[in-house]
């Protein structure tokens, strides 16, 4: 009987063990090996063509990843179209008029179905495309973990707390990045993906016109494309990266020491705090950079990943099936 009773404790321990692994120990890089393995060349032949037409394509891929995982963890969720009972995350206010490459996602998502139909999940395409997309515009690669589900729900409200906004200080944006389970140093790295991209003249005309941690004439070159009253020119485009907006590189860092960050958010990396020290590491380091930059990547698309038999592999990644 003792024997007996030891038996089963083990059987209940191993299987606690397995729960508190989490979802994310069953993403692999392999999980579509023999289901799917055609899956990574298809997902080329429809992504590279796109941002090769337009490079800014690849920033915007790289952000939706990163607007999915914050809300309700990798599950394709930002990707859902509004429909009757369900609000999507489009229209929240880090999405709205701003997130874009949506359509770039459903030419991929069709030729991984052309190859492998209802096998591929759109958060599986979604963070193979944001990886893809960092390589191709010269940073670096990673090993993808694969085997997320995508959502059957979204949520407006998670888009609309959870997501850093452009006007976020060190302290807000450190306290945002941990509740996802991500430190400060993933933070100042995976901020480094606005080595890429543009921004809209309404996420940094208050920084500005109004901040004093900014090289003023860098300040006055971004006015003239952006006025100074609302409403007017919000949509006007600078790009991230003063120097390099399409060539993944360390270049963001450097601006910053400069004081040449086009966002509060990104400024408030170099101004003073304890953020200081690893942008200076990245100035001097761009491997340094790479290697924490593809951690925190990692990192974060281990966010509460839907798994085995949750959720559902959409056929269209704008609705549920």
């Amino acid at each position: 009987m003792a024997a007996r009773a030891i038996v089963v404790l083990s059987l209940i321990l191993a299987l606690v063990a397995i729960a508190s692994g989490g979802a994310s120990a069953q993403l692999s890089s392999g999980f579509y090996s023999r289901s799917c393995p055609g899956m990574l060349k298809a997902v080329r032949s429809a992504l590279h063509p796109a941002i090769a037409r337009e490079r800014r394509v690849g920033a915007s891929i790289v952000r939706l990843f990163f607007h999915d995982c914050f809300v309700q963890g990798c599950d394709a969720s930002l990707l859902l179209d509004d429909a009757p009972g369900l609000r999507g995350e489009k229209n929240a206010t880090p999405n709205k008029n701003s997130a874009r490459g949506f359509e770039v996602i459903d030419a991929v998502k069709a030729a991984v179905e052309g190859c492998c139909p209802g096998v591929v999940s759109c958060a599986d395409i979604l963070a193979i495309a944001a990886e893809e997309s960092v390589v191709f515009l010269g940073g670096p690669s990673w090993e993808v973990k694969m085997g997320r589900r995508d959502s059957t729900t979204a949520s407006f409200n998670g888009a609309e707390n959870n997501i850093p906004p452009p006007t976020s200080g060190l302290a807000n944006l450190t306290s945002l990045f941990a509740a996802q389970g991500l430190s400060q140093k993933d933070m100042v790295a995976l901020s480094g993906a606005h080595t890429i991209g543009l921004a809209r003249c309404t996420n940094f005309r208050d920084h500005i016109y109004n901040d004093t941690n900014i090289d003023a004439g860098f300040a006055r070159s971004r006015q003239s494309g952006c006025p100074r009253a609302t409403g007017s020119g919000d949509n006007n485009l600078a790009p991230l990266d003063l120097q390099t907006p399409t060539v993944f590189e360390n270049d963001y860092y450097i601006n910053l020491v400069q004081k040449r960050g086009l966002l509060h958010s990104d400024q408030e990396l170099f101004n003073g705090g304890a953020a200081d020290t690893l942008v200076r590491e990245y100035v001097g380091s761009q491997s340094a950079f790479f290697k924490d930059f593809v951690e925190g990547m990692i990192k974060m698309g281990d966010i509460t990943p839907l798994t085995g038999s949750n959720g559902q592999i959409r056929m269209n990644c704008r609705r549920v099936n």
